[in-house]
């Protein structure tokens, strides 16, 4: 049977309980405008009168409409493809960047306290937002729009559970 190849920044006994992008709604302004430069285009190539200057001017509306939606939309797409947050059985990762890549990591050790909130359009869609605080010199972190907030609340209060156990565990093991 094949098995996954362990990740090499995972430590030998840690490995990946959750792996989260931000949620899909972080696309639909991007979405809304994209749709948006579609209409205006094709209202332009249907005002544009026709002639022997037709041809270019519809020519030059519709490469202007796809470059802007391509740098439109490319931005926002990988943003969101390239932010991930994953719980591990020791810590909470965060990385994000398109071009150069920015990375956190939180022992779970050090958590404190795991809390959710939702709003409306948040309850309707199935996101919110986390609020991890933790020991050390950050304090508190919040990451929004995380899809199944509530499960990932859980599961990441679980760890921090399980991993309290470990080390107390092994401190009793201590001469």
């Amino acid at each position: 049977m094949w098995r996954m190849a362990q990740d090499p920044s995972l430590t030998e006994d840690e490995h990946l309980v959750l792996r989260l992008h931000p949620h899909w709604k972080t696309l639909i302004r991007p979405l809304a405008v994209a749709v948006l430069v579609v209409a205006v285009a094709l209202v332009a190539e249907v005002v544009i009168p026709s002639g022997s200057a037709a041809t270019p001017a519809r020519l030059a509306v519709a490469v202007a409409a796809i470059a802007f939606l391509m740098l439109w939309l490319m931005v926002p797409v990988l943003r969101w493809r390239t932010t991930v947050f994953e719980l591990t059985s020791r810590r909470l990762r965060m990385r994000d960047g398109i071009i150069t890549r920015h990375g956190r990591d939180i022992p779970l050790a050090r958590i404190n306290d795991v809390s959710f909130t939702k709003g409306l359009l948040d309850r309707l869609l199935g996101s919110g937002r986390l609020v991890v605080e933790s020991a050390g010199e950050h304090g508190q972190i919040v990451l929004t729009d995380i899809p199944q907030v509530e499960f990932a609340q859980a599961t990441l209060f679980r760890l921090v559970e399980d991993e309290q156990r470990r080390l107390e565990r092994n401190s009793g093991n201590q001469p």
